[in-house]
């Protein structure tokens, strides 16, 4: 098991106004935040249900997940996976991480799509014009079954699908996680006779990736959950607050990025030099701004593909207002072997490269540019997995998750609500005449400030 947490020397060297030491002044408080983690005396104590379920996962349920996903791999060409935020981002995380970049263009089974994170009415039509034809299912993923954004696609979804292969058929090519007593879609899968999976009462989505939320559509992919779900178990182990500080990685992570904050590093940027990382970043970006966010404070999260984004972002990351850290996700061995072939013109002058591996010249891209950045007053901390698979990514989410937890307690915010998210479907609803939402709708004074409805 190894997941490194390295903070760069010359980052301290850099910051005057902060050392390593002061860093590790904070273990005491540090530590303390993990332990109302562990004894559920802080905050939102009501949704750490996530914080020991992966040792608490039992063969025979991922044993059930399996069987549902390889009946899922066996009857369908394509599978819709029908959710928003934590009800989907983590699956798409570890799924993009894992798959083949090009295996929906190889043809493989299934091919897994999404629904229900936009409303955008052209993606919908595109949608259900590529399922045209094709044997398809849907994991509609809803703690309530109302959230507008996933109930509007499931419900042109399912009449799709009834209408290409029949009610009753498309009652076996469909599955429901959700809640396990109440809601529309508990109750329309009860009526339905839906294969159910349940979202536990005391996890939030955005800590779900790790329950039937998240493992449900990555073993549909053919990924494997037990091995994910192992490094996730080790990783709890090891982020303990029984571990010492300096050796602890949650904690570590948890306190350099409070600091950083208190000197005035605002903006935490999550870079990464391999595109399969880009929507792991996505799910942290959630998992952290949603977390934290609260009551005039909070770190504001951004996401960086590289080298991509260093001929976009990198300008500005490099010579623009000093209000930022990054964090770099790094991959010590990639996957595949390529290296670069002599070329007897070489006309683009790359000779100087001929023979070596492309992750190398990757790799001093990476370095090269956390010098730069370091020289520039960007604090690095760099995240190191030995390679991208299974019990490595499991190891990585749930150190964010344990992470995330500590931080938002020594930020002193509840980590674990989101009242903010309410108030744009409030104003939504009253704009579209929801039933009981019309006496909140925008006065005219405030929606012409805005623009003309």
């Amino acid at each position: 098991m190894k997941l490194d947490i390295k903070l760069s020397s010359s980052m301290f060297k850099t910051l005057k106004a902060m050392t390593k030491e002061q860093v590790v002044a904070q273990a005491v408080k540090t530590k303390e935040c993990n332990r109302m983690l562990e004894v559920g005396n802080g905050k939102g104590r009501d949704f750490l249900g996530w914080l020991h379920f992966p040792s608490s996962v039992i063969e025979k349920d991922m044993d059930d997940i399996q069987l549902t996903a390889n009946s899922f791999r066996t009857d369908c060409e394509v599978v819709v996976i029908v959710g928003i935020g934590g009800s989907y981002l983590g699956a798409r995380a570890v799924i993009t991480a894992l798959a083949n970049s090009f295996g929906a263009l190889k043809n493989e089974r299934p091919v897994v799509v999404y629904a229900g994170h936009n409303i955008s009415e052209d993606y919908l039509y595109e949608l259900s014009e590529y399922l045209e034809g094709k044997k398809f299912g849907i994991i509609n993923i809803s703690k309530s079954g109302t959230t507008t954004e996933p109930a509007l696609a499931f419900r042109i979804l399912k009449k799709q699908l009834e209408d290409s292969i029949g009610k009753m058929n498309a009652q076996k090519h469909i599955v429901a996680v959700t809640d396990k007593a109440r809601g529309a879609l508990h109750n329309l899968a009860v009526k339905e006779k839906y294969k159910t999976y349940i979202i536990p009462d005391d996890i939030g989505g955005r800590f779900s990736v790790l329950t039937p939320v998240g493992l449900l559509p990555i073993a549909i992919a053919g990924i494997n959950i037990k091995q994910l779900i192992a490094g996730a178990t080790d990783m709890e182990r090891a982020t303990s607050s029984d571990i010492p500080f300096e050796n602890n990685p949650a904690e570590l992570y948890a306190s350099t990025r409070n600091e950083l904050y208190k000197i005035g590093k605002k903006i935490e940027i999550l870079a990464n030099f391999n595109p399969k990382l880009h929507y792991v970043a996505e799910w942290w970006k959630q998992l952290y701004s949603e977390s934290e966010g609260k009551q005039h404070k909070g770190i504001f999260t951004a996401v960086v593909d590289f080298t991509t984004d260093l001929h976009s972002m990198g300008q500005w990351i490099q010579e623009a207002e000093r209000t930022v850290f990054e964090t770099v996700i790094s991959i010590a061995s990639p996957k595949y072997k390529v290296e670069v072939p002599l070329d007897s013109q070489d006309l683009d002058g790359l000779n100087f490269l001929s023979g070596k591996r492309v992750d190398y010249i990757n790799k001093m891209a990476e370095l090269g540019t956390q010098i730069a950045h370091v020289e520039g007053d960007v604090p690095n901390i760099k995240i190191e997995l030995p390679e991208l698979n299974e019990y490595h990514l499991g190891q990585l989410l749930y150190f964010f998750e344990r992470a995330c937890g500590i931080s938002g307690y020594l930020l002193e915010v509840n980590p674990f609500d989101q009242p903010g998210v309410e108030s744009y479907k409030k104003n939504m609803f009253a704009l579209l005449n929801k039933p009981g939402f019309e006496h909140l709708k925008p006065g005219n004074e405030i929606r012409s400030k805005l623009y003309d409805f």
